[in-house]
């Protein structure tokens, strides 16, 4: 019995012993002066500037390249049946042109806002928020080709054979990417396909190779994302499930070229009335760092904040974007949205419906970093 008692401790100490380091070394990642060394490394250079002894030299950074951005509602847009009054777009328009250099089309590019009738594709609201945006020179990202939850798939869509849906599907794909080339190079690809399988139910796994080809047969030089959500917040329910989707995608040859991590909803109230999980410090390093093993950019595509009071969603934005900021495989932060007024979840705005800035916003404003 003692023989057997010592083989036992014997093979239980290697096990118990990584873990503790590796759990040390997340923890080591957080503090304050890890986190600033990180974006010192990674974010900062150096400046040398020549001038004759004594002349007095200023400068001020007046935009960063690390891309922070926001989804643009429709109603941007003049054209938009419900576009915003001449006063808030100007307002709305300081506020975009003030804190973000990045966006993103809330709803224009999704398949079912610019395709309500088969065959009859009207990008003129997406086209406009586009030219709106460059005219800032904000670049814009593409969401979304397809979107796998059924309850987004079109009736007439859901009404095809599956040869006339696999048509509609490579039409679609080709036809977006090559009516943005050269203006929006970097598409979701397939958004959500942890919590939806309509297209791969309905046409096989293999739609998601078609889909990703046809994408490039309309611009080869598109760069694909996945993008999903319940992956670094939320305690991550969603992340071991994510990273072994994406090694099956890219082990069957889908090409991948990005990551997306959405960021519905970042809390650290573990009592907020929501009933969210919080999103913890912790986690979000370490899902960051598995993810890292892929070698593709990260881009954190939509960020909102929750707690039971203003406050506690800015304590949430101060300690997630840090994390990310700090990270080298993340490449962007995107707010959905900021304005109350037309917001998906309009208590998480940074901005009141009046544009009073909420904590939230004086945070974002005042750089956290």
């Amino acid at each position: 019995m003692k023989a057997k008692s010592l083989f036992l401790l014997f093979v239980s100490i290697p096990l118990f012993v990584p873990l503790c380091f590796a759990q040390d070394d997340i923890s080591a990642k957080l503090t304050p002066s890890a986190i600033n060394a990180r974006i010192a490394k990674i974010r900062m250079g150096d400046l040398i500037v020549k001038t004759s002894p004594g002349a007095e030299v200023k400068v001020q950074q007046v935009r960063h390249e690390f891309l922070f951005g926001t989804a643009i509602t429709n109603h941007l847009a003049e054209i938009d049946e419900n576009a915003m009054s001449p006063e808030d777009r100007k307002m709305f328009l300081k506020i975009l042109a003030e804190n973000f250099n990045y966006a993103v089309h809330e709803n224009a590019l999704k398949w079912y806002d610019c395709e309500k009738q088969p065959n009859v594709v009207d990008y003129s609201v997406a086209d406009r928020i586009w030219e709106i945006c460059d005219s800032l020179h904000i670049p814009m990202r593409g969401h979304c080709i397809f979107w796998e939850k059924d309850k987004y798939i079109m009736p007439w869509l859901n009404q095809l054979n599956n040869d006339q849906l696999r048509a509609a599907v490579i039409r679609r794909a080709i036809d977006v990417t090559k009516h943005f080339k050269r203006r929006i190079e970097e598409f979701d690809l397939n958004n959500e396909m942890i919590h939806g399988d309509f297209f791969r139910r309905r046409l096989g796994y293999g739609i998601i190779n078609e889909m990703a080809y046809a994408a490039k047969a309309g611009n080869p030089d598109i760069t694909l994302y996945v993008n999903d959500y319940g992956i670094l917040v939320e305690r991550g329910y969603n992340a071991s499930t994510y990273i072994t989707q994406i090694e099956n995608l890219l082990a069957n040859g889908v090409p991948i070229g990005g990551i997306g991590c959405q960021g519905h909803f970042v809390s650290i109230d573990r009592a907020n009335s929501s009933g969210r999980a919080a999103t913890t410090p912790e986690h979000v390093q370490k899902t960051l760092d598995n993810l890292a093993k892929f070698n593709l950019p990260i881009k954190i595509t939509e960020c909102l904040f929750a707690a039971d009071d203003e406050q506690g969603k800015a304590e949430a934005l101060r300690m997630f974007f840090p994390i990310c900021f700090a990270h080298p495989n993340v490449e962007a932060i995107l707010m959905w949205g900021f304005w109350e007024v037309g917001h998906w979840v309009p208590e998480t705005a940074m901005w009141k419906k009046d544009w009073t800035p909420t904590p939230p916003g004086v945070s974002l404003s005042r750089p956290c970093f």
